[in-house]
C-alpha cells in the first residue's frame, strides 16, 4: 500500500491523501488551499494523477478546506464514489455550490480589471453548475457502517465531533495475506461542543493520519468561554458599538446561536440584554447550513435532543434574524442601535464580513470577535495579529476597534484533547504522520507525542510518499514539483503581507518623526530600519547569485 501527501502536509489547508493498494485508487478528502491569493493558486494545478483512475474518495467532512476541489476532480473525468456520512452529504450539496458561485464572481471581477489592464482573461476552478454536477456522485453511509470496497478494502466512519457529520476514518487493507489498518483522525472536535457528540474513540491502528492545528496550544478559557462570550457582547452593546463575529458558516455560526439560545434563560436576570439586543445571521451560506443541522438531529448529543423532544428549537430564539439578501446585508451597516452579526467567512477572506469590517474596524466602541481558527495570511489573522490598519476593497481602514479572541470556540481540539484522544488507543500505532497543521504546531506536538507515548512520528511534507505494510514503513520518491510549488508559492504569499506590513509601517514612521519622536527613540527607530535594510540587501544578493 502506498500513501502520498498531496495535501494539508505543513499547513492547514488543501487536506488531501493518495492510498494506491491492491491495484485501486483512493483519494482521502480532497479539499482547497485557502488563505492568501498565492497559495489558492495551488489549486490551479493538475492533479498529480490519472483523475479517472480514481475509484473512491472518502470524505472525512465537507469543510472547503477537505472538500473543496471535489467539483475540481469531478469536472476533470472522475467517475468513482464519493463516501461519506449523509450529513456531510447534505452539507457538501449546499457548500459546493456555494463555492462555485464564489469562483465564478471572484473570476468576473478580475476579468474586468485583467480586461482594463489589456490581460487574458482567466477562468473559474469551476462553476457552481459544475459543483452541482458533482452532486450525484456522493454515496452517504451511517457511522459505524462497515463498506467493504474492491480490492480487499474495509472502512468505517466514527464521529469526529467537529462539525455536522464529521468523521474518523479507518481503513483496513488485505494485502499479500496480510491486514493493515490506517486510521485518519479527520479533524477532531473539543470535548463539549455544542449540538455535538465528542470524538469517539478508536482503538486500534497500525499507522495514524493525525490533524494538528492545535499541537501546540491549550485553549484558553475553555471552562468559562460562555460567561466570556457574553460578557464581551454586553460590555459593547453597553457602549453603543455592535458586536461582529466572523464565523465559518459551517459548525461554529450554529454553535453561537445555540449558546444564545440557551443562556437567554440561564441569565435572562443579569444578561437582559439577551433578550432584546437584534442577532443577525448574515450569510446564506450559514443559513442553509442551519436548516441542514435541523435535519439531521441523530448527530446531536443528549442536551440538544432534549430541546427538540421539548417541542424547543435549539437554533432559533425571537429576535434572531436571517438575511438573506445583499439589500438586507447592506442595511444593517444603517442601523443606528446596536447590534450583534455572526457572518461569514470565518477568516474574513471573503463574503459579506469583509463589508462589516469595512463599517466597524475604525470605530472604537464595536468589538470584532473571533471564535475560530486563523490561517496564515489571511485578514483576520492580521487582524488578530495586531495591525493598525488594513485594506479592504483596496480602502485603508484604521483598527480602532476592541478585538477579541475566544479560543475556547474552536471546532479543533487542543493539545491536551489531541493527546487524550490518542492515549485512547488500546494498541497504539507503529507510527504517526503529523498532518494540518503549522510547522511549529506539528514539531512541538510531535515531541510530546514521542515523550508521552514512545511513538515516532513523521511530518510529512507536501509530495511525500510512503509505502506502507503491517510491519515497515519505507520512504518512496517524492512528488518533488507538488513541494516546490509549495514552498515558492508561500514565499511570494508571505513577500506580499510584508510588502503591505511595511507599506503602513511607512507612513506610520512618517507620521511619528513628524509628529517629534524625541532623538533617542528616533535612534532605535533608524537602528532598526538599518537591519531590515541589511536583511532586504543579503536577499538581494542572494537572488543575483541565483540568476
Amino acid at each position: 500500500m502506498k500513501l502520498t501527501f498531496l495535501g494539508g502536509a505543513k499547513t492547514v489547508t488543501g487536506s488531501c491523501y493518495w492510498m494506491q493498494a491492491n491495484g485501486k485508487n483512493i483519494l482521502i478528502d480532497c479539499g482547497m488551499f485557502q488563505g492568501h491569493d498565492k497559495e489558492e493558486d495551488l489549486n490551479f494545478e493538475e492533479f498529480p494523477f490519472d483523475v479517472t483512475s480514481i475509484d473512491y474518495l472518502l470524505l472525512t467532512h465537507a469543510h472547503i478546506d477537505h472538500s473543496g476541489r471535489i467539483p475540481k476532480l469531478c469536472k476533470d473525468g472522475f467517475k468513482g464514489k464519493i463516501i461519506c456520512t449523509k450529513a456531510t452529504a447534505d452539507l457538501c450539496a449546499i457548500m459546493l455550490p456555494d463555492s462555485g458561485y464564489i469562483q465564478e464572481s471572484e473570476v468576473e471581477w478580475k476579468n474586468r480589471k485583467r480586461q482594463r489592464a489589456g490581460k487574458p482573461l482567466i477562468e473559474p476552478l469551476y462553476t457552481y453548475q459544475d459543483a452541482l454536477d458533482c452532486i450525484q456522485f456522493f454515496s452517504p453511509v451511517s457511522y459505524h457502517q462497515e463498506v467493504r470496497l474492491q480490492g480487499n478494502i474495509t472502512i468505517k466512519f466514527s464521529d469526529a465531533g467537529h462539525i455536522l457529520g464529521s468523521s474518523i476514518l479507518e481503513i483496513w487493507v488485505n494485502e499479500n495475506n496480510s491486514e493493515t489498518k490506517i486510521v485518519f483522525s479527520g479533524d477532531l472536535g473539543n470535548q463539549d461542543i455544542p449540538l455535538l457528540k465528542d470524538p469517539e474513540i478508536i482503538e486500534s491502528a497500525d499507522y495514524l493520519i493525525i490533524e494538528s492545528t492545535y499541537g501546540n496550544r491549550i485553549h484558553k478559557e475553555k471552562e468559562n468561554k460562555v460567561r466570556n462570550l457574553l460578557n464581551i457582547m454586553e460590555e459593547t452593546i453597553a457602549q453603543g458599538g455592535n458586536v461582529v463575529i466572523p464565523s465559518f458558516a459551517v459548525g461554529r455560526t450554529q454553535e453561537i446561536i445555540y449558546e444564545i439560545h440557551k443562556y437567554r434563560e440561564l441569565y435572562k436576570d443579569d444578561m437582559e440584554f439577551l433578550t432584546h439586543v437584534p442577532v443577525y445571521v448574515d450569510s446564506p451560506l450559514a443559513i442553509s447550513a442551519t436548516e441542514v443541522f435541523r435535519k439531521n438531529l441523530d448527530c446531536y448529543d443528549e442536551e440538544a435532543r432534549a430541546y427538540i423532544e421539548n417541542g424547543d428549537n435549539p437554533l432559533d430564539f425571537p429576535n434572531l434574524t436571517f438575511t438573506r439578501t445583499p439589500d438586507e446585508s447592506r442595511l444593517l451597516n444603517e442601523k443606528q442601535e446596536p447590534v450583534i452579526i455572526i457572518s461569514a467567512s470565518g477568516m474574513c477572506e471573503a463574503g459579506r464580513i469583509k463589508h462589516h469590517l469595512k463599517h466597524n474596524l475604525w470605530k472604537s466602541n464595536s468589538t470584532i470577535l473571533f471564535v475560530g481558527y486563523q490561517a496564515p495570511g489571511t485578514l483576520g489573522r492580521r487582524i488578530l495579529d495586531g495591525a493598525q490598519k488594513v485594506k479592504i476593497f483596496g480602502e485603508e481602514i484604521s483598527i480602532n476597534a476592541r478585538i477579541e479572541n475566544i479560543e475556547g470556540y474552536s471546532g479543533h481540539a487542543d493539545q491536551q484533547g489531541l493527546l487524550n484522544w490518542v492515549r485512547g488507543f488500546k494498541n497504539k500505532p507503529k507510527k504517526i504522520f503529523i498532518v494540518h497543521g503549522e510547522p511549529e504546531s506539528q514539531h512541538a506536538f510531535a515531541k510530546i507525542l514521542k515523550k508521552q507515548f514512545k511513538i515516532e512520528t513523521i511530518i510529512p511534507e507536501r509530495g511525500d510518499s510512503y509505502e506502507l505494510t503491517s510491519y515497515s514503513i519505507t520512504a518512496q520518491k517524492p512528488l518533488e514539483h507538488l513541494r516546490e510549488n509549495f514552498v515558492r508559492l508561500q514565499l511570494l504569499a508571505q513577500l506580499d503581507v510584508l510588502s503591505e506590513e511595511i507599506y503602513f509601517l511607512t507612513k506610520q514612521l512618517n507620521q511619528d518623526v513628524l509628529n517629534g519622536k524625541d532623538d533617542e527613540e528616533i535612534k532605535i527607530i533608524q537602528s532598526e530600519i538599518e537591519e531590515i535594510q541589511n536583511s532586504i540587501l543579503q536577499i538581494n544578493l542572494m537572488l543575483k547569485g541565483s540568476v
